[in-house]
């Protein structure tokens, strides 16, 4: 069984910047493909960012050259670092592997984006 715990998120102004971080557990995480996701109330789950266990990384069009996904396989976490925060930005932010594991969804991250 494999948990994911978010953290990081926050209130910030538009123009700001956050870094979330999503701790796994288990020894396997370094074979992992990752992704973090996002939720608003009424809307269905979306997907942000990902990085493939070899590195490469892929991003929503909306995100991209805005926020920044990486990871740390030493301590078995994946980061998003996401700066020019725009309102619709905020959501509560997710990680999950890719392909998702619907039990493996942790309690995720409150991000507000508000002036």
């Amino acid at each position: 069984q494999v948990q994911f715990v978010e953290s990081g998120g926050g209130s910030v102004q538009p123009g700001g910047s956050l870094r979330l971080s999503c701790a796994a557990s288990g020894s396997a995480f370094s074979t992992y493909n990752m992704g973090w996701y996002r939720q608003v109330p009424g809307k269905q789950r979306e997907f942000v960012a990902s990085i493939r266990s070899g590195g490469s990384t892929f991003y929503l069009t909306s995100v991209e050259g805005r926020f920044t996904i990486s990871r740390d396989n030493a301590k078995n976490t994946v980061y998003l670092q996401m700066n020019s925060l725009k309102p619709e930005d905020a959501a509560v932010y997710y990680c999950n592997k890719i392909p998702v594991i619907g039990q493996y969804w942790g309690q995720g991250t409150q991000v507000t984006v508000s002036s």
